[in-house]
C-alpha cells in the first residue's frame, strides 16, 4: 500500500491520512468518514464472463446501483464481483484492501467511475484496518488519468440506460451536438438542495464558475463570477469606512517569530494554523518566518513608532489582503479555507469611549454588507468570553444562519482589543498637557471575508442553482433574443440589433446588462445556463412582443413572468431589480425566523437543535456554563461534516443578541444551571 501512495504523491497531489478505530462493519467505517467530514468511497472490483481484464468500480458510499447494469453498460455478459483468489492475483493484495489506488498496478483494466466522485471536495478509502485516506475528487482524476489514461465517468444512476462518456466516440450532426448540449444543461445540478447538501453545494460553486478546485488542498481558485461579488463588497464597505476617515494601506504577509509570539493569548489562539517558511531555496533560514494568520503583530510594532503622543491620533489604517491559516480539516469553499481574502482594520485611540463607538460603527457597516447588499438576515450581538477573540478585550459579531442545514455561521467581527496589544506593543502616549505618566493607546481591530459569498449561496440557492442578489451580481439583467437560431437572417440580425440596444439602454441607467448573441446555442440552452449562474433577471426579445412593443421579463428568484412595455423599460427594471433585492431579504428573513425559539429552561433544547433551529435562551454567561451545555447538547447520530471545533456538533453561544427578546426577570435562573440568568444569548450548531 505504501508503493500506492508513493505514486499518488510522485503527481505532487495532496493524500492525508486518517487514523481511527478498528471498524467492525463497512458501515461503521463509512460512519467514521462522515462524522470527520469526508465522503466515504466503495471499490468494487468485477469479473466479467470469459475475460481476465479486472473492472474496477469506483462510487460514493452513498450512490445505488445494481452489479447486472455496470455489465449491461459496457457490454460485457455475467458481471459479478470478484473472488478473493482473482483480486489477489491481479494485484497481489487482498479482497478487503480494495481502493481506487489499485488502478495503478495492472495496464490493463476496466475503470468505471461515478462522477460524482470527481467532483467531490475531500473523499476517502481504507488503506488497513485503523487507518484510511482522503483525496479531493479532482486529484484522484488526475490519478486515474496518468495511470489508465481513458477511463468511464457517468452518472450511475443512468447506468441501465446511458453509455459511459469515453466509451466509443461517434460523429453526430452538428445540431444534435447543439441539442446534447442543451440537455446537459437542462439537468444542471444533479443533487437536490434538501437532499445532499454538501454535494449541491459544491456542484453549484463548480457549475456556476464560481470556483475551481486547486492541487493544493484547502486551496480555491475564485473564478471571475465570485470575484465580481467581492469586487461589489469592495466598494461599498470600502467608500463608506473612507467616509468613516479610515485609510487603507499594504503591510508584507510575513512576519517574525520574535513578534508573532509577543502575546501569549493571541498566539495561542491561532499557533495550530500557523504556516511557517523555514528554507529559502536548499538553505535553512536562520529564524523561520510565519505567513500572516491575521496581522496584529505585523502592524503593531510598527504603531509603536508611529504613534507618541495624542497628537498622533486616532490612526485608523485598513488593509484588502490575503491571509493563511493551515487548517487540516474539513476545509470547504469559501467558509474555511487555508487562504483566503478579507479586509482588516486595525485602529488606536486615546479613549475607550472612541474606541467602542467605532466598534459599533464597523459592525453596523457589517450588518449592512449581508442585509442590503447580499440579502442575508443576520443577529448582531457580543460574543461569549469563551467565544472572543483570542487576546481581545471584548469581541461583537454578525452571526447569520443557513436554514437547511440549521447551522449558524459567524458573518464578520468587529474586536475591541482594549490595552493589551498596546501594552505588549509599547504604543504609548503623552497627556494632553505634557505632564504625568504615559498611558496605552485603547486599539479596535474588525474583518470581514470572502466566506460573505459562500454564505450567500448557500441561504439563496435552490435547485436550479445560484440565485444572486441584483445589488451584487455581475450581471443584473441577461437579455435573450429568441430568433437567435432562427433560419430567416434579416429576422435574426433585427432581433440581436434590438438585444443590443436594451442592453446600452439599460447601462445608461446605471444596470449592469448582457445581451447574449450567441447564435450557436439555442434561447432554452441561454436560459438555462443564466438561470444556473443566478442572474436576476431575463429579458426575452421575441418578434411578437416587439410587434406589440413589449418584451418578456423573467425573475430568478422566484420564476414570475411579466410583459414590460418597451417605452416603460428604463424605468420598471431598476425597480424591479429593488423589488427581487427586497424580496430575496425577506424571504430569508422570514426562513430564519421560523427556526429560531425562545426558551426559558432545558427542556426542549436538545430537541429544537436537532429539529434545525437556533435557541434564544437566559443565560448565566459563565464558561463552566457553556462547556457544559455543549457536551450535554453533543450529537453523535449525525452523519453531517462536524467542524473540530465543535466536536459531535455540540451547540455553542452564537452571540448575545443586542436586541434582547425580552429583559430577564427578578431571580430569574440560567437555563441550564442555577446561577442568576443575565441575558438572553442566541445558541445552535454552526459552522
Amino acid at each position: 500500500m505504501d508503493s500506492l501512495i508513493a505514486k499518488f504523491k510522485d503527481l505532487s497531489l495532496a493524500l492525508e491520512k486518517l487514523e481511527h478505530k478498528e471498524p467492525e462493519s463497512f458501515q461503521e467505517w463509512a460512519g467514521i468518514l462522515s462524522s470527520n467530514g469526508i465522503v466515504p468511497l466503495k471499490t468494487l472490483v468485477l469479473k466479467a464472463s470469459k475475460s481476465t481484464v479486472p473492472i474496477v468500480v469506483v462510487s460514493l458510499e452513498s450512490t445505488p446501483f445494481q452489479i447486472s447494469q455496470v455489465g449491461k453498460t459496457l457490454g460485457l455478459k455475467e458481471a459479478r464481483v470478484a473472488n478473493e483468489q482473482f483480486v489477489k492475483e491481479l494485484f497481489s493484495i487482498e479482497k478487503l484492501d480494495v481502493n481506487p489506488l489499485i488502478v495503478s498496478l495492472q495496464e490493463e483494466v476496466t475503470l468505471l467511475v461515478d462522477h460524482l466522485v470527481l467532483e467531490q471536495p475531500k473523499i476517502g478509502f481504507r488503506l488497513s484496518g485503523t487507518e484510511s485516506a482522503f483525496v479531493s475528487g479532482q486529484d484522484l482524476k488526475q490519478y486515474f488519468e496518468k495511470y489508465q489514461g481513458t477511463y468511464s465517468a457517468m452518472d450511475f444512476s443512468q447506468l441501465g440506460a446511458a453509455k459511459p462518456v469515453e466509451k466509443k466516440k461517434e460523429e453526430k450532426p452538428k445540431k444534435e451536438e447543439k441539442q446534447s448540449d442543451e440537455k446537459e444543461v437542462q439537468i444542471g445540478l444533479t443533487v437536490k438542495k434538501d437532499e445532499d447538501f454538501s454535494l449541491w453545494y459544491s456542484q453549484v460553486l463548480l457549475r456556476t464558475e464560481m470556483m475551481d478546485y486547486y492541487d493544493i488542498s484547502g486551496c480555491y481558485i475564485i473564478r471571475p463570477w465570485a470575484y465580481a461579488i467581492w469586487k461589489e463588497i469592495q466598494k461599498f464597505f470600502g467608500g463608506e469606512i473612507e467616509e468613516l476617515g479610515v485609510e487603507d494601506c499594504y503591510f508584507p504577509m510575513f512576519v517574525s517569530e520574535r513578534s508573532l509570539n509577543k502575546e501569549k493569548d493571541h498566539i495561542e489562539g491561532f499557533s495550530p494554523e500557523v504556516a511557517w517558511v523555514t528554507k529559502a531555496g536548499q538553505s535553512d533560514l536562520a529564524e523561520p518566518i510565519a505567513v500572516r494568520p491575521t496581522s496584529e503583530t505585523v502592524m503593531y510594532p510598527y504603531y509603536s513608532n508611529w504613534i507618541r503622543s495624542h497628537r498622533d491620533l486616532p490612526l485608523r489604517l485598513n488593509q484588502w489582503c490575503n491571509v493563511v491559516r493551515w487548517e487540516f480539516k474539513h476545509a470547504q469553499p469559501f467558509l474555511r479555507t487555508r487562504e483566503f481574502l478579507w479586509q482588516e482594520g486595525h485602529t488606536a485611540f486615546a479613549t475607550k469611549e472612541e474606541s467602542d463607538k467605532e466598534v459599533l460603527e464597523i459592525l453596523e457597516l457589517y450588518r449592512r454588507v449581508y442585509e442590503e447588499l447580499l440579502a442575508v438576515p443576520v443577529v448582531p450581538g457580543v460574543k461569549s468570553e469563551k467565544e472572543k477573540f483570542a487576546g481581545g478585550l471584548y469581541t461583537t459579531t454578525v452571526e447569520g444562519f443557513i436554514p437547511t442545514t440549521g447551522r449558524a455561521i459567524q458573518g464578520a467581527t468587529s474586536h475591541c482589543l482594549g490595552q493589551n496589544f498596546s501594552k505588549m506593543f509599547n504604543i504609548l502616549i503623552d497627556s494632553e498637557t505634557g505632564e504625568g505618566a504615559r498611558s496605552n493607546v485603547w486599539q479596535n481591530s474588525w474583518g470581514l471575508t470572502t466566506r460573505t459569498i459562500g454564505v450567500m449561496v448557500m441561504v439563496h440557492g435552490d435547485d436550479k442553482g445560484l440565485v444572486l442578489p441584483p445589488r451584487v451580481a455581475s450581471v443584473q439583467v441577461v437579455i435573450v433574443p429568441l430568433g437567435a437560431a432562427a433560419k430567416n437572417v434579416e429576422l435574426r440580425d433585427s432581433l440581436n440589433k434590438k438585444a443590443q440596444e436594451l442592453q446600452q439602454q439599460l447601462k445608461t441607467k446605471g444596470v449592469r446588462a448582457k445581451a447574449d448573441l450567441r447564435d450557436n446555442y439555442t434561447a432554452g440552452y441561454k436560459f438555462n445556463h443564466w438561470e444556473l449562474r443566478g442572474v436576476p433577471l431575463r429579458i426575452e426579445v421575441g418578434p411578437r412582443d416587439l410587434a406589440k412593443n413589449e418584451v418578456r421579463v423573467v425573475r430568478r428568484d422566484n420564476g414570475q413572468a411579466q410583459q414590460v412595455s418597451l417605452d416603460a423599460l428604463e424605468q420598471a427594471i431598476p425597480t424591479l431589480l429593488e423589488t427581487v433585492q427586497k424580496d430575496m431579504f425577506q424571504k430569508a428573513y422570514e426562513a430564519r425566523q421560523k427556526q429560531n425559539v425562545i426558551l426559558e429552561s432545558w427542556d426542549g433544547f436538545v430537541d429544537a437543535l436537532n429539529k434545525k433551529c437556533t435557541v434564544l435562551a437566559p443565560w448565566c454567561e459563565r464558561v463552566e456554563c457553556e462547556e457544559e451545555v455543549k457536551e450535554r447538547s453533543a450529537r453523535t447520530d449525525s452523519d453531517e461534516e462536524v467542524d473540530e471545533r465543535a466536536p459531535s456538533m455540540g451547540a455553542k453561544t452564537l452571540c448575545i443578541p443586542f436586541k434582547q427578546p425580552q429583559a430577564v426577570k427578578d431571580g430569574q435562573k440560567c437555563f441550564q444551571c442555577e446561577h442568576p440568568a443575565k441575558r438572553y444569548c442566541l445558541w445552535g450548531r454552526s459552522y
